[in-house]
């Protein structure tokens, strides 16, 4: 008996044309991502992006259609305008969320950088209210740390402040030897004329003295060629080269560099390589986050590369968004500052940071290393002095003010020895001529007293644990597995929205997998009051 040897294929007829088209919809199952970002960017309200419409002309593509189709793309790994575009024309996620649309990769770049700007924290708070609201996430608690992110700038194209003050200094030292040449050659056509202020070298005022001082030359015969050369050059140069350096100024605004491609950016040291320990020097930005359970509460960009300086405009734009700060912030080391511990005291938010010694003062190694620091000796509270190593009382000479970089007065106690010689400590007590003189921060001191204490209970101990698999646990998804080392856009307010999209899109991944492990019938999300009504 034979076999049967005939093929069977399913029918294909690809120029086959349908009388009803299928649906997109239809072809999404309920418990996709996309529906996910369709849900809850519709409950937003985007009157903050619409207020970036100037109106009139002619029509633009609605922006909670393209705020969906760029938030869904972030969440892909899709960073690329050209690829957003793509994505629209050929996948049918993009085409689900762009209804028809096809916005072209100028559109997706206006709106993203655009009509984005200044904005998109508005629209980022109101999806952590909604999670919030619906018990996915607590205000409560702040896991704070920050990361550095390489900008998309030139590294080989930058200005430093170091090098503005150094060359200001060279101007000034030729200034005042052109100036005593002159004295020295034409005093009675100078007359009882001064030079200009050579600490501030105001353009106008150098100019001003360099023409006298050609003036006053001019028609002097025994005046050297080459100094004749060297007026000319710096009557053109040096004014202009003044004012170059003016508005260079006004772009570092106290910061120690900045890039010429991209002026927000700082240098910093980026650990892209892990044979250099230091890290690389490339221009970049630091980036601040609060999480909750990995989830994201609040970010914030900053030029300057440690994480001192960045608490209190971090909690202010938290207050600024959220009406309210976080009863706890939890944080490491690079936040153990005495402005910082004074800010979260005022503020009467409990602070879970380690200071500095947090994990060394305490331990063996540290003090047999350092026996003599002022940490080490002993403090005889109600006399306010401290017992040098050899038992003699060091007594209060006085207090002096200090000022931090970011302008934070803080007051230092001075302590002497009565009599250091003869000491046969003395050669590693401390090497300075006369009586060791030591200075305490009494504050500060205070506050680490109270963070150990916190940071030693039982609760402390906790936070210490969940900061660890928090916050970093965050910045390890976005760095690794995401691949969100350089930026793409370039300006403070651009890197904003960029950040934005990628913490937005790391919500709504979460909130996805939420989704998978319930019903995807059940609601992710509280109807609001309206919508109620309207039910």
């Amino acid at each position: 008996m034979s076999k049967n040897t005939e093929h069977l294929f399913k029918p294909y007829h690809p120029n086959q044309v349908l009388l009803l088209p299928p649906s997109l919809s239809e072809k999404i199952p309920s418990h996709h991502p996309v529906r996910v970002v369709s849900e809850i960017i519709d409950k937003l309200d985007l009157t903050p992006i619409l207020a970036r419409y100037p109106g009139g002309g002619s029509s633009s593509y609605h922006p909670r259609m393209m705020l969906k189709i760029l938030v869904y793309a972030y969440l892909r790994n899709i960073f690329s305008s050209r690829k957003i575009e793509m994505a629209v024309r050929e996948h049918i996620h993009f085409m689900w969320l762009a209804g028809g649309n096809e916005p072209d990769h100028h559109s997706i770049n206006r709106f993203r950088g655009n009509r984005m700007e200044g904005v998109f924290k508005e629209v980022f708070s109101q999806v952590v209210l909604l999670l919030h609201e619906a018990g996915h996430l607590s205000l409560q608690q702040a896991y704070i740390d920050g990361t550095k992110l390489e900008a998309n700038a030139n590294r080989y194209t930058f200005v430093w402040a170091k090098s503005i003050q150094h060359y200001r200094q060279q101007m000034a030292e030729q200034l005042e030897e052109l100036w005593q040449y002159a004295q020295s050659v034409a005093k009675a056509e100078l007359g009882d004329s001064q030079p200009c202020d050579l600490e501030k070298l105001d353009p106008q005022a150098v100019a001003q003295t360099i023409e006298k001082i050609d003036q006053a030359l001019k028609e002097k015969p025994e005046v050297d060629e080459k100094k004749k050369a060297q007026i000319k050059r710096v009557k053109k140069e040096w004014p202009e080269n003044l004012r170059k350096y003016q508005r260079q100024e006004q772009i570092l605004d106290g910061r120690n560099s900045y890039s010429k491609t991209d002026p927000d950016a700082t240098f910093m040291r980026l650990k892209r390589d892990e044979r250099l320990s230091q890290g690389q020097l490339r221009p970049g930005y630091n980036l601040q986050m609060s999480t909750h359970e990995q989830w994201i509460l609040h970010f914030s960009i900053h030029p300057n590369p440690t994480d001192t300086l960045t608490l209190k405009p971090h909690l202010e734009e938290f207050k600024q968004l959220y009406d309210r700060l976080p009863e706890a912030v939890i944080g490491d080391a690079g936040y153990g500052s005495e402005e910082n511990y004074q800010l979260l005291e005022e503020k009467e938010i409990e602070a879970f940071v380690k200071h500095n010694y947090f994990h060394q003062e305490n331990k063996p190694a540290f003090i047999q290393k350092h026996p003599f620091h002022p940490r080490q000796l002993y403090y005889d509270q109600p006399r306010d002095r401290y017992i040098c190593p050899m038992g003699q009382p060091m007594e209060k000479i006085g207090t002096l003010k200090r000022k931090t970089d970011n302008g934070f007065e803080q007051t230092l106690t001075q302590y002497q020895a009565k009599n250091c010689q003869g000491c046969p400590l003395r050669g590693v007590c401390h090497q300075g001529k006369g009586n060791r003189i030591i200075q305490v921060n009494h504050p500060l001191n205070q506050y680490r007293a109270q963070a150990r204490e916190r940071l030693e209970s039982e609760e402390g101990i906790k936070h210490r644990k969940q900061r660890n698999v928090d916050v970093e646990a965050v910045f390890g998804i976005l760095k690794q597995n995401r691949g969100f080392h350089r930026l793409a856009l370039r300006g403070k307010e651009k890197v904003e929205i960029e950040v934005g999209l990628h913490a937005l899109a790391h919500n709504l991944r979460k909130l996805t997998a939420k989704r998978i492990q319930k019903q995807p019938s059940e609601p992710l999300l509280p109807l609001k009051k309206m919508e109620m009504e309207a039910a």
